[in-house]
């Protein structure tokens, strides 16, 4: 649990629209995410607080296949 706890405080943002993404998705989809699901949500929480928004609202492109998966979850969040 002390994991999840460490990335919904990394999930707290400086724009409150990606903070809002951020929150819906957490509460949807952090707890069902398999290990390899969260390995690459944590990849995510790496880029600026722009990027990751870009890539949410979908402006931006997948950055690599393999974020494919939760990609789609955070823009459904």
């Amino acid at each position: 649990m002390a994991k999840l706890d460490k990335i919904r405080w990394q999930c707290r943002r400086g724009l409150l629209e990606l903070d809002l993404i951020l929150q819906e998705f957490n509460r949807r989809h952090l707890a069902d995410l398999d290990p390899e699901q969260l390995e690459r949500f944590e990849e995510l929480l790496v880029l600026s607080d722009n990027d990751l928004l870009d890539l949410a609202m979908g402006r931006a492109a997948v950055p690599e296949p393999r974020y494919h998966n939760v990609v789609q979850l955070l823009r459904a969040a």
